[in-house]
């Protein structure tokens, strides 16, 4: 599960989504202090902020060793910004492509934002890590999720701040079969399920039917995402990360 990080502790991004809740996980087996941050934009799928209080008290049940760690959570408006940043995640949209070559779920400056509140959050709470679900390697396009924009708001960050923040991003060259590893790896069979019962990542905010791999649409680019990984990671044999 990796070493304890004797640094001040954690910040983690936490839409209540599979991504978000691995990497809570993954930094309540690294910190001795965790903090979670959602953020309410005015997303369509709102299913989601709903689905955080979930996660959050199966992970305190089923992992007691990380319920001590588990600390406050904090829910920022952002409904102003998402009315600015409009997309099909915050307006009646088709889900397709755009003539910018991003999908029209793209969210601009999402992430941005995200961190920038984060991080303000972070200095007031004495937090030293930001912790987020952002990947290249199996995502949807997104500019805001590659590591040299993130590396690139780390620096602004610290140097507008007066800082020394890390923004950790565990899945950053993981695919979404090695994401559901990474569960296993963290947390058995106990976490892999909360991850598939409890977390939502549908588009559509769709939680009427539960799938091998978790509620969901089955057809938006997230779901397809979760399930390609999920199908992927099972007929392989379910490995945890480090065997995968």
């Amino acid at each position: 599960m990796g070493a304890m990080n004797t640094a001040p502790g954690a910040l983690v991004l936490f839409s209540g989504g599979q991504d978000s809740t691995v990497c809570l996980a993954w930094a309540l087996s690294r910190f001795e202090r965790v903090e979670t941050v959602g953020f309410d934009y005015g997303q369509r799928h709102a299913v989601e902020l709903e689905a955080r209080d979930q996660v959050r008290a199966r992970l305190a049940d089923a992992f007691p060793q990380w319920s001590a760690r588990l600390g406050e959570d904090h829910v920022l408006d952002m409904r102003g910004f998402g009315a600015v940043a409009a997309s099909a995640l915050t307006a009646e949209r088709e889900i397709e492509m755009t003539e910018r070559g991003l999908p029209s779920t793209f969210v601009p400056g999402r992430n941005l934002a995200f961190l920038v509140y984060a991080a303000a959050l972070a200095d007031r709470r004495g937090l030293k890590a930001l912790v987020g679900g952002m990947c290249e390697t199996d995502f949807s396009g997104y500019p805001d999720c590659r590591r040299d924009t993130l590396d690139a708001m780390q620096a602004a960050l610290n140097l507008g701040m007066e800082q020394d923040f890390a923004v950790e991003t565990p899945l950053m060259r993981l695919t979404k079969a090695q994401t559901w590893s990474l569960a296993r790896q963290l947390g058995g069979e106990a976490l892999v399920e909360i991850v598939r019962r409890d977390s939502h990542t549908c588009y559509l905010g769709e939680r009427d039917e539960l799938h091998a791999w978790g509620y969901g649409c089955g057809t938006c680019p997230a779901c397809e995402l979760r399930e390609r990984g999920w199908r992927e990671w099972d007929e392989a044999g379910r490995p945890s990360l480090a065997a995968a």
